[in-house]
């Protein structure tokens, strides 16, 4: 969600932030693991398809502020391969919101004023005020952004073109819609993806009307905004998942 952004950042962020990956990677509240797979394949949103069964989980189940919202509590999967980065999203919803006219075929501004399932990720634990956004829709709409929190409008960002992927479908009699991503890691990271690699993460949802908005989160930013990078957790790339 691209809005109003808390600028009040102290000069030593960046460095306790490096400080604190290794550490905040062993606090399961804080950390996702990406499970290895051997080959890229198509995208599915299928939660017990052979690509996706097994994988470890993480919930987005709080609000901003951290208040539990176990109504909406959304699953979040995650896979690598040599090439790309996936994500699966099984979002519980009362009332989808969604935009008249869906266009799946190119990007969509202001996305996030919709129904949406985010992730926010960075690769650079120093410089934390630039990171990528991937937003899709339960119609399978999307956006990408190059967000840089120290340009007055961020959202330019969504000039840029990561070249992700996205499916999504709702199945209105569980009341719950599913989304998948495949993000190219040469769009996130200069390194060679590669076992017990670290990246900065958050997971978000935006769900319902205006009147009845509710924002999941997976870390909350005790802010308004999602843009708050001081409150990512960690996604580490793992062959084997813990156990």
């Amino acid at each position: 969600m691209s809005g109003k952004i808390a600028m009040n950042r102290s000069a030593g962020v960046c460095i306790v932030l490096a400080l604190f990956a290794a550490a905040a990677f062993a606090a399961n509240d804080k950390s996702i693991e990406s499970m290895k797979a051997a080959e890229d394949v198509a995208l599915t949103t299928n939660p017990i398809s052979s690509f996706w069964q097994g994988v470890p989980a993480v919930y987005g189940k709080r609000d901003r502020y951290g208040k539990p919202l176990p109504r909406y509590r959304t699953q979040i999967r995650s896979r690598w391969t040599r090439e790309n980065l996936y994500f699966l999203f099984i979002c519980p919803y009362d009332t989808l919101y969604l935009k008249p006219d869906p266009h799946t075929s190119t990007e969509t501004f202001q996305l996030w004023d919709w129904d949406v399932a985010e992730v926010f990720i960075g690769s650079d634990f120093q410089n934390i005020p630039r990171y990528k956004e991937f937003e899709v829709s339960p119609q399978g709409e999307w956006i990408d952004l190059d967000i840089d929190l120290t340009k007055p409008q961020h959202e330019d960002g969504w000039k840029w073109n990561s070249g992700f992927q996205v499916s999504a479908r709702i199945d209105r009699a569980a009341k719950t819609w599913y989304a998948a991503m495949r993000i190219p890691f040469a769009a996130i990271d200069g390194r060679q993806p590669a076992d017990g690699n670290l990246f900065r993460i958050n997971l978000f949802r935006a769900q319902g009307p205006p009147s009845q908005r509710k924002y999941i989160v997976w870390q909350p930013t005790m802010s308004d905004s999602f843009h708050v990078p001081e409150s990512f957790g960690i996604l580490k790339l793992v062959s084997n998942p813990a156990r």
